[in-house]
């Protein structure tokens, strides 16, 4: 009996196996209970640390931000003034084109003239000598002309009536001569109480005034007596007799004022029918 009894005893006295399974499989769950709240503390202390370097970066962000806005509105103003500089360039630069442009039209329109000039004188067969004559000619010609006109012009005279050409000394007055517009008579006047014979007219010198140029006369003409008084030399004297027109009165025009005379002439219309001359008028007394 015994011998079958032993057995059994330690079958029973043995520690079974699925204790020491069951201690291991519990020592690895806590091992991975222990991992896990080391991984979870791990990643809570990393998310911290990864939100304090995102805060971080937005804040270098904004900063760069704002730099960048000051920056754009910097380039902004600059801009704007390098605009208005351009604009005020370019509207100078418009004006010198068009001022450049009238001066090549200008000088295209001479050119054009003096080339037309020269090809007329070309087509003539004009030598130089010929062309030099022609501008000597022509100077002459012109000198001549404005020499005449500066010793014969027309003045108002002393009643408001435009005169005819006046001479200013005998050169002009034979120029008047041949003209042949009016009568003229020249006369040199001493002072005298009695009257001198001027044309169809008579004259009295009263008074001179050398250093002035100045006189006074009377006229006697259709038995009435015309006083003119203080007239200057070089002035129309004018003054009307029978049968004259209202617009064309008697002329008398002194040249030199002495210290007791007066020298000049006097013009009378062509419808006054006096067609005496200068030299068949009486000489002065």
């Amino acid at each position: 009996m015994s011998e079958f009894l032993e057995p059994n005893t330690e079958t029973s006295a043995a520690t079974p196996r699925w204790v020491g399974l069951a201690i291991a499989v519990l020592g690895g769950v806590s091992l991975i209970g222990v991992g896990l709240g080391v991984t979870a503390w791990n990643a809570s202390k990393n998310d911290q640390s990864t939100q304090a370097s995102l805060k971080q970066q937005n804040d270098a962000l904004a900063q760069r931000l704002a730099k960048a806005e000051d920056q754009n509105q910097q380039l902004q103003s600059d801009l704007k003034v390098v605009t208005d500089k351009l604009n005020v360039t370019q509207e100078d630069l418009q004006k010198a084109r068009q001022q450049t442009k009238a001066s090549v039209a200008a000088y295209g329109k001479k050119l054009s003239g003096f080339e037309s000039n020269v090809n007329t004188q070309l087509a003539g067969k004009a030598s130089t000598e010929d062309v030099n004559k022609l501008g000597t000619d022509v100077s002459g010609v012109k000198n001549d002309l404005d020499e005449t006109k500066s010793k014969l012009e027309r003045a108002t005279g002393d009643m408001g009536v435009m005169s005819g050409l006046i001479a200013h000394n005998h050169e002009d007055l034979e120029e008047l001569k041949r003209k042949g517009d009016r009568n003229y008579f020249e006369f040199t006047i001493q002072k005298s109480k009695t009257p001198q014979h001027v044309g169809p007219v008579m004259v009295s010198l009263n008074k001179t005034d050398a250093k002035r140029s100045k006189y006074t006369i009377t006229v006697l003409a259709d038995d009435k007596s015309i006083e003119k008084k203080d007239k200057t030399a070089g002035e129309p004297v004018q003054f009307y007799v029978k049968g004259t027109a209202r617009y064309s009165p008697y002329e008398l025009v002194v040249f030199d004022v002495g210290k007791n005379q007066i020298n000049g002439y006097l013009s009378t219309p062509k419808s006054a029918g006096a067609a005496t001359s200068a030299s068949n008028a009486p000489a002065a007394q």
